[in-house]
């Protein structure tokens, strides 16, 4: 299968002007029921860029409807749903829409690296995880250390 340039992580981090993305739901909401698949893509892209949530939420959901009814964009939607599940700091989701276009496409460097970063996200999750929990364990412990010294002798 041909390796297909997909845009930078760097680029999809960069906002787009309100005012085109103001252009863009314009047109996704003038062309009413009758929408075009190009249209409801270029929307879905401009929403996921953003940096409001609910926007970004509305861009995965347009894609999600794209990659079931139209087969010949699949591979962008999954592209896509993987950065904007990303965003949403929606790791395992990012990862599995990654892992499903790196089976499509294996040498692809680009998904490669998107998956990359993905997992060092995820690395970085647990980490804090792991030393949160870890900080309350030992919390714990002094806590019970306490209360056993300073009630040993009271019976």
């Amino acid at each position: 299968m041909k390796d297909f340039l997909l845009p930078g992580l760097s680029e999809i981090n960069t906002p787009l002007d309100p005012e085109m993305l103001e252009v863009l739901r314009k047109q996704f909401y003038s062309e009413g029921e009758f929408v075009s698949i190009q249209t409801r893509f270029n929307f879905a892209w401009g929403l996921i860029k953003s940096n409001e949530v609910k926007d970004q939420q509305f861009g995965i959901k347009i894609l999600a409807d794209l990659f079931q009814t139209t087969p010949e964009h699949r591979r962008e939607c999954l592209y896509y749903l993987s950065i904007g599940c990303f965003k949403l700091k929606d790791y395992s989701n990012a990862r599995k829409y990654a892992d499903v276009l790196l089976e499509l496409e294996p040498q692809n460097r680009q998904v490669g690296e998107l998956r990359q970063i993905i997992e060092d996200q995820l690395a970085k999750e647990g980490m804090i995880g792991v030393a949160i929990t870890s900080g309350v364990i030992a919390a714990a412990a002094a806590a019970i250390a306490f209360f056993v010294r300073n009630n040993h002798g009271r019976r």
